[in-house]
């Protein structure tokens, strides 16, 4: 059984014109071209059993729309899929309740494309509501290929974020990049072992040994197999994972286990 926990579609009318357009800012060619059929296409070709799709809101104007696909979609042909909220929300209870009602898992945070800062109050104030509301957390962490030179989600914000909301947002935060995509030692020096859940999109063929060692410190219990298809080909990172060599039942908590915790439904 493998879950990727960390995989993107975009509608058919804009799919290769987004592609094309962070393909360009990040210097980066896909795996795949990004729509929905391209997904269920890759997961037949890679032996993936169910992939959890995170949408990003650019802009409040974009949250009804996306969130009311995304529940349409939810739970059907082996798929689930994040909430969308953007910082400047006109009604963050309101469209967190709906994402809840709806039977979404949580919401996906990209400060980058966002552009907030990780610890920005509107983003505390978001965190705390979504976890009263027992909905998960998933942010990109770490550096973005677009914006090298200005990270947006560091160990550090991460580490206020925790203190700010401390006892309530415990394991409801999931770092996407194995907590900081570039920044694995400060990841390794500052986040391992504190209670946040780490997928591994994108990161595990650049630095292995580093992120290796990240996921053994941090503990295999709390993390998430995840590709960041369609950047990243999912059996390669599957395969990249299994061969960390851990032990069977570690491997298989970071494959599916772990997920099936967060997405609340039996997945055999």
């Amino acid at each position: 059984m493998i879950v990727d926990f960390h995989t993107h579609t975009f509608p058919d009318a804009i799919a290769q014109r987004s592609i094309f357009h962070l393909s360009e800012a990040g210097h980066v060619l896909p795996h795949r071209v990004g729509t929905l059929d391209a997904l269920k296409a890759s997961m037949k070709d890679c032996g993936i059993d169910y992939s959890v799709v995170l949408p990003v809101a650019t802009s409040p104007k974009q949250e009804q729309t996306i969130n009311r696909v995304s529940a349409a979609l939810n739970g059907k042909d082996h798929l689930f899929f994040a909430g969308a909220i953007h910082p400047d929300c006109p009604d963050v209870p309101a469209l967190l309740d709906y994402i809840k009602e709806s039977g979404l898992f949580g919401i996906k945070l990209h400060p980058d494309y966002q552009g907030v800062y990780f610890d920005d109050p509107r983003y505390l104030r978001i965190m705390e509501e979504a976890a009263k509301r027992d909905l998960y957390i998933l942010t990109h962490a770490g550096k973005d290929v677009a914006y090298m030179n200005d990270v947006h989600c560091t160990p550090d914000m991460v580490l206020f974020v925790l203190e700010q909301l401390k006892g309530l947002i415990d394991d409801k935060l999931i770092l996407a990049h194995l907590g900081g995509f570039a920044l694995e030692t400060e990841v390794l020096e500052k986040l391992c072992g504190k209670p946040v859940w780490m997928d591994t999109a994108a990161v595990i063929h650049m630095r292995p040994a580093l992120c290796r060692q990240i996921i053994e410190k941090h503990g295999t219990d709390k993390i998430l197999f995840g590709s960041d298809s369609p950047w990243e080909n999912q059996r390669d990172f599957a395969d990249r994972l299994v061969g960390f060599g851990f032990s069977e039942e570690a491997t298989q908590d970071m494959l599916w286990r772990n997920a099936q915790k967060i997405l609340g439904t039996n997945l055999l």
